[in-house]
């Protein structure tokens, strides 16, 4: 058996680049005592990929030579620990490889769910950002307006959809006619403002004539700064992300804080999902009744092939993803 990785070859300075990845092939890991060997099935493709490699964040930062690291679902293969079988399927953090062996205690058990990309999706890391994002940090009441920037990726695409379920009015901000279409025609968004025809501040007024009260941001930047300039008086503003400002050397923040949110009195907090994991099972028991009912629809947007991560990774950040993006890197197991 052989196992390829993929390791950042250098840091970017700027935009990334296939450049600035290899595929190399690599010794087949062996389990040791308490260790399982896993077979990567899919990894999750995040905006957060790029932000490690600027430095530490929630975890230590990402170094030229390191294999680049990933959430992803496998399947363990091999085990020397009574926690896993042969056949079980986890959750794990791990990296762009074939193969890779981890500690039996650090393994997440999962449920067979057909198709498993649902658990990287709306069971998985995207639909709970979403639900204790939008539900623990936003806390929308029924009636209210919520807008939502990357209305078509793959936190937001559920963050509008679970408002709209709650009784909210939702408007999303997307980039392109067909994302913004998508949005509202799949999605039930009420509306959908399209940042790349300009004149973002007359549009979403337009769509939210009764005012934003609450704003969840994926993006940060110049969409932050306009949204902030509608926000309602005690309004709420859950910070995400900002895939805006992760590629590029000059990132800009809103030049309207501290001002606005001192003049309505606006509560802005930032949140890793990771922070909500005790309410799991709430959110996994509240998105599997969504789906049921027809009011959250899964979009998923899967690449083929470990050796496309890379180019997976930068079209994300470039916004040519819809729904959840994803690498599949070897079969559901039969």
């Amino acid at each position: 058996m052989t196992n390829r990785q993929i390791v950042v070859a250098s840091l970017p300075q700027g935009a990334l680049e296939p450049s600035h990845f290899e595929l190399q092939d690599a010794e087949m890991p062996t389990p040791q005592d308490g260790e399982v060997l896993l077979r990567t099935i899919l990894m999750s493709i995040d905006a957060a990929n790029r932000s490690w490699m600027q430095g530490a964040t929630y975890r230590d930062a990402v170094q030229a030579g390191d294999p680049m690291p990933t959430y992803a679902i496998c399947e363990v293969v091999e085990s020397r620990s009574s926690r896993c079988a042969v056949g079980d399927i986890v959750a794990v953090e791990s990296v762009w490889a074939d193969y890779v062996t981890r500690p039996a205690h650090k393994t997440q058990k999962l449920p067979r769910v057909a198709p498993l990309s649902h658990l990287l999706s709306v069971y998985g890391i995207a639909g709970k950002t979403a639900f204790h994002g939008l539900l623990s940090v936003g806390q929308p009441l029924a009636g209210e307006t919520i807008v939502v920037s990357a209305a078509a990726g793959s936190v937001g695409s559920y963050v509008g959809q679970i408002g709209k379920a709650l009784g909210c009015r939702v408007v999303g901000i997307a980039g392109g006619a067909a994302k913004c279409s998508h949005v509202v025609d799949t999605l039930g968004f009420d509306a959908c403002v399209d940042y790349q025809a300009g004149g973002v501040f007359k549009a979403l007024r337009a769509a939210c004539p009764d005012g934003v009260d609450v704003y969840f941001d994926n993006v940060g930047g110049a969409v932050l700064e306009t949204t902030l300039a509608l926000m309602n008086e005690r309004g709420r503003v859950v910070c995400c992300g900002a895939i805006s400002q992760y590629d590029t050397t000059t990132p800009s923040g809103p030049r309207n804080l501290p001002g606005m949110v001192v003049v309505k009195r606006l509560r802005m907090e930032g949140f890793i999902v990771m922070d909500f994991a005790h309410d799991d099972a709430k959110a996994t028991r509240a998105l599997q009744t969504w789906v049921s009912s027809g009011q959250i629809t899964v979009t998923e947007d899967i690449v083929e092939g470990l050796e496309n991560a890379p180019s997976a990774l930068i079209g994300l950040l470039n916004g040519d993803n819809t729904g959840k993006r994803m690498v599949r890197v070897g079969p559901d197991p039969a």
